[in-house]
């Protein structure tokens, strides 16, 4: 058998996460796997590819990989609980990354120093109970999250006195239905549901 065929073969091998595919013996680590002691095993589910001039073992994916949260992501997500000095979001999406699930270890954080470039007194007046959110993520070991760009901020909030979603008014937000006035760190693009 010659080297064509048995690279055939091996790509039509199926592999799943974890899987064993080689040893550090016969081959280099490639993408899409990682060595556990002198195993070769898969990262990805997918089709065993075999580079025998490299002699380079990798894993060419069949699924899309869930998206992970970086620094520098722009996040949606929703105010789940407001501290003195932190507001914490709930992320619902990435920006750019599709409707994929991802994985998040809890609520993150808009601490009251990357609200906004100036100087907040009070949490309360920039973010409230259930405000849909767009942030960017600052860091990802603590989940910190800032909203001081002009394009940041609440996209949507709901009046705290009846609930019901509120309405720009220069720069502030009224309640339509109770006529109720609050303010908020509001995004440049708020209402318009452009993320």
């Amino acid at each position: 058998m010659d080297d064509e065929e048995e690279l055939s073969t091996e790509e039509s091998v199926f592999v799943m996460p974890g899987d064993f595919v080689g040893t550090t013996e016969e081959f280099k680590a490639g993408a899409g796997t990682y060595v556990n002691v002198a195993d070769i095993h898969s990262l990805n589910t997918g089709y065993v590819k075999v580079d025998r001039k490299s002699r380079t073992i990798s894993i060419i994916p069949q699924t899309s990989i869930p998206p992970e949260i970086k620094e520098g992501d722009i996040v949606i997500g929703s105010v789940v609980n407001m501290r003195d000095s932190v507001a914490l979001v709930e992320i619902g999406a990435i920006k750019g990354k599709g409707e994929r699930e991802f994985q998040t270890n809890g609520a993150a954080a808009i601490h009251v120093s990357n609200v906004k470039d100036s100087y907040v007194k009070n949490l309360g007046y920039e973010f409230s109970l259930s405000d849909v959110v767009k942030a960017k993520v600052i860091n990802t070991q603590n989940m910190r999250l800032s909203t001081d760009e002009k394009s940041l901020g609440v996209m949507k909030a709901y009046c705290s006195r009846c609930h019901s979603p509120m309405v720009k008014d220069n720069k502030k937000l009224k309640c339509p239905e109770c006529g109720r006035t609050e303010t908020r760190k509001i995004s440049a693009d708020y209402g318009t549901g452009i993320v």
